[in-house]
This record gives structure tokens, sequence and C-alpha cells, in this order.
């Protein structure tokens, strides 16, 4: 896919970032690209499969990591192609960076290397979209330093991402100013839905969360001027191999879409 096409058309309607929290298995992801596909045609929007090819972060050293990157590679580029979404997944080395925009049309920064100034570098590099999740230890007026960094490689399709900031010990809080503050950038922003009721390690070896309060963060998202939601997506969320708690259901994701839509075509429509 075009990236600068992709781009310019998420800066005029909102967009979904969608799929499993790491690739489990192909059949799983699969069933889960080919239903947002569906989506996509019944609600004429884009959305991007995002799935994760290794959790670098996990809580727990036995915690489920996925099939690595030569693999989740592959599985993601036949994704791509049966479902014709554009993809997204993250990196979490400069020597990643290349090797994954063979594949993927929008590189992820997760949160906690969002000021890694080498990460920023080398996805700047491979002129593809690149996604940085604000770092739920920075303001979000500080992300201008970190889009400068890319920027300053001539790269300027960038999306920010919030997905919450700490507050406390193993609890993230929205601060749904950061919208319009990062937007400010004169970038896209993204809401993460799922990621911000995360309950950082509240399981003791694994996170938990509290999906309940996605569709309510959503739509505050949305009306605060939001380009773009993020939501992991999963059949059986109770089940998930990552992010289960925060996860949310894909027979209900249709729905939810359909009412952030509806919601942003009233605040920005003419």
């Amino acid at each position: 896919m075009d990236c600068f096409k992709l781009f310019e058309q998420t800066k005029k309607k909102l967009f979904f970032i969608a799929g499993p929290c790491v690739l489990e298995n192909l059949d799983l992801a699969l069933k889960v690209g080919e239903e947002l596909a569906e989506i996509r045609n019944k609600l004429g929007v884009t959305i991007v499969f995002k799935s994760s090819f290794d959790k670098a972060n996990r809580t727990s050293l036995e915690s489920f990591r996925g099939p690595g990157l030569d693999l989740g590679l592959k599985w993601l580029e036949k994704i791509k192609k049966i479902t014709e979404l554009p993809v997204l997944t993250d990196y979490h080395l400069p020597e990643q960076a290349n090797v994954v925009a063979e594949v993927a049309d929008i590189l992820q920064v997760p949160a906690f290397l969002c000021r890694q100034t080498d990460l920023l570098i080398a996805g700047a590099k491979t002129n593809r979209i690149v996604n940085i999740k604000k770092g739920q230890f920075i303001a979000p007026w500080d992300m201008k330093a970190v889009v400068g960094k890319v920027e300053s490689f001539g790269n300027k399709k960038i999306w920010l991402t919030e997905r919450g900031f700490s507050f406390g010990y193993n609890n993230l809080v929205v601060d749904m100013r950061s919208v319009p503050l990062m937007a400010e950038l004169g970038y896209p922003v993204v809401f993460d839905a799922t990621h911000s009721v995360q309950i950082p390690g509240g399981r003791g070896t694994s996170s938990g969360g509290n999906r309940e309060f996605v569709p309510c963060l959503a739509k505050a998202a949305v009306a605060a001027g939001a380009s773009g939601v993020f939501m992991e997506v999963h059949p059986d969320p109770d089940k998930a191999l990552c992010d289960g708690p925060n996860s949310w259901p894909l027979n209900q994701t249709y729905s939810l879409m359909k009412k952030l839509l509806e919601i942003w075509e009233v605040v920005y429509e003419k």
C-alpha cells in the first residue's frame, strides 16, 4: 500500500487500528483480520491490522511473547495479502526496522521506548508511517522532542498514540487534554482504548485490565478530537495469551466502531 496515500486518508476520517495483542497462531490472526476486513467494508473506513511478532516487554519471563521476527512477518504478510488491510507491528531494536518495513505499512514504537533516539531514527529512515506511543511517564508536550527526532530525517508521516499515564502503582489514568495537546504538533492522534484500561503488573506475573471501560474512554477520545482509535481485539479475550483482561471482544467490535464513527460524524462532519 502507498504509505503516503494511507497517511493522507487517515487525516480526513476517523480510522481504526485493531487486532490481537500478539500473533498467537496464524489461523486466529487470519480470522480476526478477515472479520476486520468485513467491518471495513460495511463501515467504509480505514482499518489497520495490528499484531506483534514479539512482546519484548512482558511482565514475566514465562509469558508468551509470540512467534518471533521471521515467522511473525511471514504471517503478517499473508494476512495483509488475503485481507488487503494495511499492517502495523512493533519493532524493538533499530536493526529490525528495515526488515519490518518490508511487510508493515506502519512501524510502531512501543510506549516504553518512545524516547529511544536510535529506534526513532531507524523507523524514520524506512519512510513508512511511524506510530509513536506516548510513554506512560511523559507529558503530551514532551512528545515535541520525540517528533522532532523523526522529522529531522525527513519523515513527516507520524501518528502519536495516547495510552494513559502512570498514576501510582499498577494504575493508569487518561487525561483527555492530551489529545488536543498532541494534535497541536500537527499529526493525527490515536487513542489506545484498550491499553488505557490496563492494570500494569496487576496480576503479579501479568497485567490486569478493566475492558468494560473501553467504550466510555474511546467515545470521550473521539469527542476530544482523536483521529484514530486503537483496540486490541480477540475472539475470546479471557483465553488470550497476552493482554486478555483489557482486550475487546471481536464480536462486539463492529457495534463499537459504528458508534464511534457516529460520534465522529456528529462532532466533525459539516
